[in-house]
């Protein structure tokens, strides 16, 4: 007869990412490893947009020398994609993948992600009330600009589907789309979608412009760092336990669409800076993109695509694309809140 340390270890065992047994609040002994250190991570860097001043940037975007007109339309053009953007990714997080997945370690970060996701929107909002930006217009831009509206309409893909009354997993099909509802919204959306946006926001701090904004902006690519790590090792995991899920149909499809993501940030990119802002051009984000894009798919073992050089190598220095290396450790050694959270500089 098995003893009572045996059972639960058999226990543990069987447990997966979809389609496991349903131990919402049994997290010991832990299996999925990943997701609780990633949970740990996110407590310790937590940040709340209220604790950095936008007073500097107040005061330089009241200025009529400071910003150019184009610098003004980057920002406007990524806050009204971000508004949209985090929000679909929240509502696909809260209502279509957390009562799929059946790990409790990924089920506790997942409700982190949730809660950081809120973060962002919050930070948006404060944004745009600290510089006097018209709400109307920066909230409601999806519905007038074309590459803003085609990215959210590409990610949103598959949320009908799996948000459906009558979905569920454990049949090939439902799981298949499960997974590929992952690697649009982790991998696509989180990992290639925002990183355009995050490039051109963070080139303002190089250049000590709109410090306030540009610091919120890191916080948050960093917080998309970790969903997207986080992302990729579940969809490796499934991958790993339902591997009949992977097959070459489906890898070969994943891969256009990933393509076909760097090619939608492009056409985004000619609506950010149609005429360039100083160092950055339409070219170098296409390159951008591109480089992300094939770091995407071998990060999900995938073949790279494009084979291009990273034509932005300091926004290494903001965000870590490098799998291996977690980006939490090498910056922060301790809890600290955002306000006092120091980077290294560019």
């Amino acid at each position: 007869m098995a003893q009572p340390a045996e059972q639960m270890a058999a226990r543990v065992n069987q447990r997966r990412i979809i389609n496991g047994k349903d131990d919402v609040v049994q997290l010991y002994p832990i299996k999925h490893q990943f997701a609780w250190d990633a949970y740990l991570a996110a407590n310790a860097n937590h940040w709340l947009p209220h604790e950095i001043s936008m007073q500097k940037d107040i005061e330089q975007w009241r200025s009529s020398t400071i910003l150019t007109e184009d610098e003004r339309r980057v920002v406007k053009v990524a806050l009204g994609f971000f508004t949209t953007a985090d929000s679909i990714v929240a509502n696909n997080l809260v209502l279509a993948v957390y009562k799929h997945i059946t790990s409790p370690e990924c089920r506790m970060y997942l409700l982190r992600q949730a809660y950081e996701e809120a973060i962002h929107t919050h930070a948006y909002q404060y944004i745009v009330e600290s510089l006097g930006l018209d709400e109307n217009d920066i909230f409601t831009m999806y519905q007038r600009v074309g590459a803003i509206y085609n990215k959210d309409a590409f990610a949103s893909e598959l949320v009908a589907h799996i948000t459906r009354a009558e979905f569920k997993t454990g049949t090939f099909e439902a799981d298949q789309a499960f997974l590929e509802n992952l690697i649009d919204f982790y991998v696509i959306m989180e990992g290639v979608f925002f990183y355009t946006s995050f490039a051109a926001m963070v080139s303002f701090r190089r250049r000590n412009l709109l410090p306030g904004t540009a610091e919120q902006f890191q916080y948050i690519m960093r917080d998309e760092s970790m969903h997207m790590n986080f992302g990729i090792d579940m969809i490796r995991q499934i991958a790993q336990e339902q591997p009949e899920l992977w097959g070459e149909t489906f890898r070969m499809k994943m891969s256009r669409k990933i393509a076909r993501a760097a090619e939608l940030e492009e056409e985004y990119a000619r609506e950010l800076m149609p005429r360039g802002i100083l160092g950055l051009n339409v070219e170098s984000f296409r390159d951008y993109a591109r480089y992300v894009a094939d770091r995407r798919l071998q990060a999900i073992g995938l073949p790279a695509r494009f084979k291009v050089a990273n034509p932005f190598p300091w926004m290494s220095e903001a965000v870590d694309l490098v799998k291996s290396k977690n980006f939490f450790e090498t910056r922060v050694t301790e809890y600290q809140t955002g306000g006092a959270l120091e980077w290294d500089d560019f």
